[in-house]
């Protein structure tokens, strides 16, 4: 992972790099204006960083960039349609890991990701956190575990779609706890939110529409799944002090079409490059939910992005997760 200052200095060397192919097509583009889809309904991590890059994409290019909401089948509908959308820079998505390397492990795709997006510029990693409801007698992750073991029937919790990455962490969870619990999916974080709230659920992994609500005491952070301790959230202690190994973080990531002139391409990434490194842009998306610019180059991504495929491909088949 590089800082923001290395993010400026990839889009440099990609204008160098990329100036022989720099011709019509990137002098008409674009000429009207970019959608772009997201696979969840408002409230999520997905969403918010959307929103909070779009409008300063959208002075870099000239052109509105649009946010459409295309929620359905954990992301899978969206993801569909911007593979088969036409291959010319004003159709892009704004995914998460789970419709690119997790989905095709689970699901009846239509289209393979890995071969039928491009990428344009790897964005932002979000904690997943632990959440529970307020009134749900538990502080810590012990306690959490406790009681979920003598609980019957088990507890109910919520995810952004089954096969999400939050279902699968969950999932991981109850494997190393030897817990059981039941999976209840919504059509994205903020309707998984609300029913935390609501009671309809009693516990959750959150990102980014977890954070206010953590904040404002609204619901409880008991663990995160990250490696080492959120920077958003320093004083909830990590799942792996309690299940050491323990290892969980999902990505945020802008696509396009397999297919994209290469100069139209080019422009997308290198402007996607400066508005992500303004520290403006980093704040905003730290501050609406803990999501951290995430930095890297296209061909590092598309190597993380394959290994993870492989990874969870393991993970599906070990927690037998299966969907309808």
């Amino acid at each position: 992972m590089t800082n923001r200052g290395t993010y400026a200095a990839l889009a440099v060397l990609g204008l160098v790099s990329a100036a022989p192919f720099f011709g019509d097509a990137r002098a008409q583009f674009p000429d009207r204006p970019i959608r772009v889809l997201v696979p969840n309904p408002p409230g999520g991590a997905t969403d918010t960083t959307a929103r909070a890059i779009g409008p300063r994409l959208s002075e870099r290019l000239g052109q509105p960039v649009v946010v459409e909401n295309r929620p359905g089948a954990n992301g899978n509908i969206a993801t569909e349609l911007a593979a088969k959308a036409a291959p010319d820079g004003y159709t892009l998505l704004l995914a998460a890991d789970a419709q690119i390397v997790i989905s095709p492990h689970l699901y009846r795709m239509t289209i393979d990701p890995l071969k039928d997006l491009a990428v344009v510029a790897s964005l932002g990693t979000t904690d997943l956190v632990l959440t529970v409801g307020a009134k749900l007698p538990v502080t810590t992750l012990a306690e959490f575990v406790q009681l979920a073991r003598k609980t019957t029937p088990p507890l109910p919790y919520a995810s952004i779609g089954a096969g999400s990455q939050h279902h699968l962490t969950m999932e991981l969870l109850k494997q190393r706890a030897g817990i059981e619990l039941v999976h209840v999916p919504y059509r994205g974080g903020g309707p998984a939110m609300v029913a935390l709230l609501g009671g309809e659920v009693q516990a959750m992994f959150g990102g980014n529409s977890a954070a206010g609500q953590i904040r404002s005491g609204a619901v409880r952070g008991l663990a995160t799944a990250s490696r080492k301790r959120s920077a958003a959230f320093p004083d909830i202690p990590t799942i792996a002090e309690t299940y050491p190994g323990f290892e969980a973080q999902a990505w945020l990531a802008l696509f396009s079409p397999a297919g994209v002139p290469p100069a139209v391409l080019q422009r997308l990434r290198s402007e996607a490059a400066r508005v992500l490194g303004e520290t403006e842009t980093a704040e905003r998306l730290r501050s609406a939910g803990g999501i951290e610019v995430y930095a890297t180059t296209t061909e590092a991504f598309a190597a993380q992005m394959r290994s993870e495929h492989a990874r969870y491909g393991e993970i599906v088949k070990k927690v037998g997760v299966t969907v309808e």
